[in-house]
């Protein structure tokens, strides 16, 4: 070795990773997870379970794998809350029509 050639086990050493900058972090969507938790809960453990994978993803360099997980969890918070206000407008329509059954049910002719 040459005395001012760094090694692979200094702390000087440079290597080639060191100058590739890595994208940023994908956002983990956990507000879209606790949406889910809200909203439907059924979808909440995948939503978690997608936004709890992101940081270890990207981490281990899977950026495309951290991106798909952030993009699911985001997906999974936003159906729960589409299944939500689908099934309130079919709660209050269900309604409606109950009412309307018995006002009309309770009329002399």
């Amino acid at each position: 070795m040459y005395p001012d050639q760094p090694t692979a086990y200094s702390p000087t050493a440079v290597t080639a990773l060191d100058y590739v900058a890595k994208p940023a972090l994908p956002a983990a969507n956990a507000g879209w997870a606790a949406a889910a938790v809200i909203f439907f809960w059924p979808l909440a453990f995948a939503a978690f379970n997608h936004s709890s994978r992101v940081y270890p993803l990207w981490a281990s360099g899977d950026l495309a794998g951290a991106q798909y997980a952030s993009d699911r969890a985001k997906s999974l918070g936003k159906i729960s809350l589409l299944l939500w206000v689908v099934s309130l407008a079919l709660i209050v329509v269900f309604y409606i029509v109950v009412i309307a059954f018995a006002v009309s049910a309770t009329r002399p002719y």
